[in-house]
């Protein structure tokens, strides 16, 4: 059971944090700053919210040692070094956690499964033929484990995700409510127009400390696994086509689509609804903004992007013309106006240089 409230020398001892005020506060959860109450701590995240902090209620606050001595009107402090790690590292202290351990009744789980002793597997929930399923792993209600697919330990599976395909999850894996892991590519091969289906035979290797949002699909690979490396996040409602490999620590924002064999770095960020054709290769610390399409291999580190931004809508429709017109003037035409304007900027420039 979570424990109700802690002490604010014991917060600071558990963010590896220096506290000032009262040791002897109670702090029962966190809050925002603007709903935060006696009993409650928030996080000072830079100076922009200092005047939100000064009218807060909240009953002690995580800073930097440079946002306390601002903090003129408080009193209780946690200080570290960043703020925002500690808010992360509370959170989970706070977290309502599922302790409940043991197979419920209606669960159908394969004799020849290897289950480990303190796993929690909920209502409904199939367990198949020479699965594996370490220790302290939760499976919630209504999930689909099929045959041959190994989960490590300390793993999250939601209720109604369906693992298939052998795929083999690593250890403290979350997977939320809806996902499907390993089911068919989409492969097929068109001849005298139709399209016939290609068996995919490869799998799904999740690693370490791997996050995955509700109602996301990861196919299986045709021949080779799809891969999703250690520390791989990714948010709600994305796509990941068969044999793509994605590096360690790879962010992926919701509504993300990503080709078959497409390979994506390390450290790389995808911002929201982006997509990724299929076989080209991303390098690591590649930040993709919000909307854009990678049609093209991306050798080198940076932020790249492609969506159009926000306009008025009546300088979007004449955006719009504009490019249509541009579009209409051919290549060369263009490049021929711009020689002769550069060649005219040349001769007023020395015209002005004669003069002097």
């Amino acid at each position: 059971m979570n424990r109700r409230s802690y002490r604010l020398d014991e917060i600071a001892h558990l963010v590896k944090g220096e506290y000032f005020g009262e040791k002897d506060v109670l702090v029962s959860s966190l809050a925002s700053l603007e709903h935060a109450q006696e009993n409650q701590i928030s996080f000072v995240n830079g100076e922009k919210y200092l005047a939100q902090a000064e009218s807060s209620q909240a009953g002690a606050y995580i800073v930097t040692a440079e946002l306390k001595q601002l903090l003129t009107g408080k009193q209780n402090f946690i200080v570290v070094d960043n703020p925002y790690l500690a808010f992360a590292t509370l959170t989970h202290i706070f977290e309502k956690k599922i302790v409940q351990r043991g197979i419920e009744s209606t669960a159908q789980i394969h004799p020849s499964a290897i289950v480990a002793d303190d796993v929690y597997i909920g209502h409904y929930a199939v367990i198949g033929e020479n699965c594996v399923i370490g220790t302290n792993t939760i499976i919630q209600a209504h999930a689909f484990i099929d045959d041959g697919v190994e989960i490590g330990k300390d793993c999250f599976i939601d209720a109604h995700v369906t693992i298939t395909g052998a795929a083999r999850l690593k250890d403290r894996v979350r997977i939320h409510a809806n996902t499907v892991i390993g089911t068919e590519g989409f492969g097929f091969a068109p001849y005298q127009g139709k399209w016939h289906r290609i068996a995919q035979l490869g799998s799904v290797r999740i690693g370490n400390d791997v996050r995955i949002g509700s109602n996301c699909s990861i196919d299986r690979g045709a021949l080779d696994d799809t891969i999703l490396e250690d520390g791989v996040i990714i948010d709600n409602l994305v796509q990941i086509a068969h044999n793509v490999h994605i590096g360690e620590n790879t962010a992926i924002a919701a509504n993300c689509g990503i080709a078959g064999s497409a390979h994506i770095g390390k450290n790389c960020i995808l911002g929201g609804a982006s997509g990724v054709v299929g076989h080209i290769k991303i390098a690591d610390n590649v930040t993709l903004t919000a909307m854009s399409m990678a049609t093209r291999n991306i050798s080198e580190a940076g932020t790249y992007s492609s969506g159009m931004g926000l306009f008025e809508n009546t300088h979007w429709k004449k955006t719009i013309v504009r490019l249509r017109q541009l579009a209409d003037v051919p290549l060369t035409q263009i490049t021929k106006r711009l020689d002769h304007m550069q060649a005219q900027l040349e001769s007023l420039e020395s015209t002005f240089k004669l003069r002097k």
